[in-house]
């Protein structure tokens, strides 16, 4: 019987065990801002993909953009004043 065995990525390395570093768990933690925001407009798009929206689902479509827009800044400004830290 033949058996492969998938070569080592070199992007991963030999000691990968499959769990996040600390390192990753905080940059999902400080992008966790940006990601409910991302949720949220997602939510407010799939609301009117079938229908034409109404003056409040207009509403709510501008208020999660401005939400992402400003999620976005604060997090880009915030990764200026920390060094060692890349997007």
């Amino acid at each position: 019987m033949l058996h492969i065995t998938p070569a080592q990525d070199s992007t991963t390395p030999a000691h990968f065990d499959g769990e996040p570093t600390a390192a990753e768990l905080a940059a999902i933690d400080l992008e966790m801002p940006v990601i409910t925001a991302e949720v949220e407009l997602l939510d407010a798009q799939i609301t009117v993909l079938d229908r034409a929206p109404s003056e409040l689902d207009a509403r709510r479509l501008r208020r999660a953009e401005r939400r992402l827009l400003t999620e976005r800044r604060i997090l880009a400004n915030s990764l200026r004043r920390t060094p060692g830290v890349t997007a």
